[in-house]
C-alpha cells in the first residue's frame, strides 16, 4: 500500500548558469498538509511545475501514487502556480464552466457550490475582468479545487486576500483536508505554514532541507 502520494527522487533541473532544484529528495504522504517555505527564486515554483508534469527534470524522477510523472492534463492533479488565463469578458461562473467542460467531470450545480466555498456569488453577471485582486484569486482556489482532485497545490494561494479571506482559505483548506485530499503549499507567511501544515521544507537556492 503506497502511503506516499508524491515522492521526489534526487530530482535535477537547471537553466543554464541557475541551479533551480539541486538533487531535491522528499516524499509527501497522503491525507496531510505539506508546506514548503523559501524567497521568491528559491526553487519552490520549479519544484510545484515539475511535480504537475509542466517541466521535464534533466534527472531524477517524480512519481505520484509510484508511477512517473504525465502531462499535467492527464493527472488529478488541482493547482494555482501561476494565475489562470481567464476570460476578462465571461463571469466567474462561466469561466469555470468552460474549464470543466474539457474533463466533462463535474456539473453546473457543483461548480456553483465551489464558487460559493471561496465566498463568491455563482449567480453574479459581473465580468471577471471587474473583480478585484481578491476576487481573481478566490476564482483561482475555486478552479483548482471544482473537480476534487487527489492532490492540491497551491503557489502563495493568500497572495490579494484580506485578513478575512486568508481566515476563510485556511479553514477551505483545512476541510479540504478533512475529506481526504492532499495539499502542498507555499507561502511567505509563517503564520499559514503554522496554522495548517503537518510537515515543512525549506528551499533555497534550489536545495531543500525538512524541517518538520
Amino acid at each position: 500500500m503506497v502511503t506516499n502520494l508524491v515522492e521526489v527522487d534526487q530530482a535535477l533541473k537547471k537553466f543554464k548558469d541557475v541551479t533551480a532544484l539541486n538533487d531535491v529528495t522528499i516524499s509527501f504522504e497522503k491525507g496531510k498538509i505539506h508546506g514548503i517555505i523559501g524567497r521568491n527564486g528559491s526553487g519552490k515554483t520549479v519544484l510545484f511545475k515539475t511535480i504537475c508534469g509542466f517541466m521535464k527534470l534533466d534527472s531524477g524522477q517524480i512519481l505520484i501514487n509510484g508511477k512517473k510523472v504525465k502531462p499535467s492534463a492527464a493527472q488529478d492533479i488541482g493547482l494555482i502556480i501561476e494565475e489562470p488565463g481567464f476570460i476578462g469578458g465571461l463571469s466567474g461562473f462561466k469561466n469555470l464552466k468552460l474549464l470543466a467542460s474539457i474533463k466533462r467531470k463535474i456539473t453546473d450545480k457543483e461548480i456553483k457550490k465551489t464558487i460559493e466555498q471561496v465566498g463568491l456569488d455563482p449567480k453574479s453577471k459581473q465580468h471577471v475582468s471587474k473583480y478585484s485582486l481578491g476576487m481573481r484569486h478566490r476564482l483561482a482556489i475555486a478552479q483548482a479545487i471544482m473537480e476534487k482532485p487527489e492532490l492540491l497545490i497551491l503557489d502563495e494561494p493568500m497572495n490579494g486576500l484580506d485578513k478575512y479571506g486568508v481566515k476563510e482559505m485556511r479553514e477551505l483548506f483545512k476541510r479540504l483536508n478533512d475529506h481526504g485530499m492532499t495539499l502542498i503549499l507555499s507561502s511567505h507567511y509563517a503564520e499559514d505554514i503554522e496554522a495548517l501544515c503537518d510537515t515543512v521544507a525549506e528551499m533555497d537556492n534550489g536545495n531543500l532541507e525538512v524541517l518538520l
